[in-house]
């Protein structure tokens, strides 16, 4: 399958790369747990970064129909039963799982976002989205917004969700499914999230990308360049930063900021209402130290659950970041603004943290 030749081709040039002092080998020395290559050839090298495990997209308030319809009707992603109750309520936040990733749905303000970037998902045949995508009944829901469909014929589709964002759907052997665990839930038919694209102004600074998710968050490059760079997030999964398809005209934000007032007692913060990643991280509180050693730790008042301090995030097993920058050139500033939530795999007391989707607890997770 395409995507498991790509990752062999990867894993190759990584070595090769690294070897000849084109990209730098991943640090592993400034996190507990150690750059692991896994036994599977055609698995890549993997960091502090064990899952990218959700991407956080708002829907058009009032419009559970066009979720349903497009994430659990057409797509067949499983309902995640911990949101499963706002079905019912036909308002608020659901959860719609693809294997062991999922996506986090929750009502906009009032309007939907459109993530600037490219969904892959994998599924093991494309027979039965072809037929759905025809269904009379899922069409007449899905009709009239900015659902598309575009099919080559082969092993790949391009979708539109109704909303605007864009998905590629692609053909992938069982092996793709992440064996460590699943999110909660009936079981999808989609496999896994095997990539997530973020477009970013052409002529940004790509390899300072790759150097923040190195030093910050210990993640290794997996290829970098001049229109993009590729990130491993997993051992079957990369995050993926290119250059905008439309050109340097084409307007790009990943955030969306408002000053809500501030919390007594705590520094000010802006709420970001744009998208977010989240990812589990092997250790927590190295990445802590790292993302605040360079002052990019970042607190969101639009959630509950808030990290201040390093052992605030231990508590709650997860801190944000907003800002990607180049650690070797802070001073420039941001190169882009994403918010990210990361997580820990384990609690204070080292067992597993309720909501990740592993079974068990990976070698080398501290908290």
């Amino acid at each position: 399958a395409s995507l498991t030749m790509s990752r062999i081709a990867t894993s190759t040039a990584l070595v090769v790369l690294a070897a000849t002092g084109l990209i730098a080998p991943p640090d592993a020395s400034a996190f507990s747990a150690p750059v692991t290559s896994f036994a599977s050839s055609t698995a890549q090298p993997v960091g502090s970064i064990l899952i990218l495990d959700h991407l956080n997209i708002n829907h058009e308030k009032g419009r559970h129909d066009l979720l349903k319809g497009f994430y659990f009707d057409l797509l067949c992603c499983a309902v995640d039963p911990r949101k499963e109750e706002n079905i019912a309520k036909g308002s608020k936040t659901l959860w719609a799982n693809v294997g062991a990733s999922q996506f986090h749905l929750p009502e906009g303000k009032p309007d939907a976002q459109v993530f600037d970037g490219l969904i892959t998902l994998s599924y093991p045949n494309l027979e039965g989205l072809r037929e759905r995508c025809e269904d009379e009944t899922i069409r007449s829901v899905l009709d009239g917004t900015k659902f598309r469909v575009e099919d080559t014929g082969d092993d790949e589709m391009r979708i539109t969700c109704p909303f605007g964002s864009q998905f590629k759907i692609v053909v992938e052997g069982a092996g793709e499914k992440d064996q460590r665990g699943v999110q909660k839930g009936g079981p999808s038919e989609g496999l896994s999230m095997p990539d997530l694209t973020v477009y970013v102004p052409p002529g940004s600074n790509f390899a300072g990308i790759a150097r923040f998710y190195n030093a910050v968050l210990g993640a290794p490059t997996l290829d970098c360049g001049d229109a993009c760079c590729s990130i491993s997030v997993g051992p079957r999964q990369t995050l993926t930063f290119a250059a905008h398809p439309d050109g340097s005209d084409a307007p790009i934000s990943h955030d969306d900021l408002r000053d809500e007032g501030e919390i007594e007692g705590k520094p000010h913060y802006l709420s970001n209402y744009g998208p977010h990643i989240s990812m589990y991280v092997a250790d927590l509180r190295k990445c802590y130290h790292k993302a605040s050693e360079l002052r990019l730790c970042y607190v969101n008042p639009r959630f509950k659950r808030r990290s201040y301090t390093v052992e605030e995030a231990v508590d709650e097993c997860m801190f944000r970041c907003l800002d990607i920058v180049d650690p070797e050139d802070v001073n420039a500033g941001p190169i882009l603004k994403l918010e990210h939530e990361i997580r820990s795999v384990v609690t204070r007391d080292g067992s597993k943290y309720k909501s990740c989707p592993f079974d068990n607890v990976p070698e080398g997770c501290v908290a």
